[in-house]
């Protein structure tokens, strides 16, 4: 069976918008701003980009917090490059739009709710599934409700996150809601690498775990048995 090219379908998408002279509505779930550096680099030069921030499974309000605000001061700094023109140091033809963005409800007890059950499942199995679930299943909904052509994630930038269960999960939610689901891996074509540079660039806050408290836990003991070997 040979593996689905998400970032080919994405190419090819946005050619159709360009022969036709659209910039399609999106609305972009997006896990942090490192994640989102890239992704909105490339796609603000061909969509109406909507942030979607929207994401209980930080489980710690401080946490959550810091990253949320992380996400609006890169939005700001890229919005001011759009305002002056001045995209020195990016990929850029100028052609860029604003970005804006809504901030979905923060309610960690959602995220113990979908995941209840499977508190000891190893990461990136099947609690991370329905994590997904929930994050693509809210964003899919608001995009319904608020009139967007299209929405995705910034979660397919990450190497560590498996592209075709993100795809799939989002083209199920979009037949449940009634929308569309814009294909992304946005880890191709230096995706990451080039999300790590930005990352520098603007000096964001890079976490060392994806959220959870699992993963913190995970992240933690890692660190530990690294740790130990020296």
């Amino acid at each position: 069976m040979n593996k689905i090219n998400y970032a080919r379908q994405l190419d090819q998408k946005i050619e159709e918008f360009q022969k036709q002279g659209r910039y399609p509505k999106l609305l972009l779930h997006a896990c942090c701003a490192p994640c989102s550096s890239y992704c909105l680099e490339f796609l603000r030069e061909y969509f109406d980009v909507t942030v979607f921030y929207y994401n209980p499974n930080i489980t710690e309000e401080a946490e959550y917090r810091k990253r949320v605000e992380e996400e609006k001061r890169l939005i700001a700094a890229y919005n001011r490059q759009v305002d002056e023109q001045h995209f020195e140091g990016m990929h850029s033809d100028g052609k860029a739009h604003r970005i804006g963005i809504l901030e979905g409800s923060y309610v960690p007890a959602d995220y113990y709710d979908a995941v209840r059950g499977l508190e000891d499942c190893p990461e990136g199995g099947d609690r991370c599934t329905k994590c997904f679930a929930l994050r693509l299943g809210e964003t899919a909904r608001v995009c319904a409700e608020q009139g967007f052509d299209f929405f995705t994630t910034t979660l397919t930038i990450s190497p560590l996150k498996d592209a075709d269960r993100l795809n799939r999960i989002g083209a199920e939610m979009a037949q449940k809601y009634g929308t569309t689901f814009l294909p992304s891996d946005f880890k191709k074509k230096e995706g990451y690498k080039r999300s790590i540079e930005l990352s520098y660039q603007f000096g964001l806050y890079r976490q060392d775990f994806c959220g959870c408290s699992y993963s913190k836990t995970e992240r933690e003991r890692q660190k530990e048995e690294s740790a130990g070997t020296i």
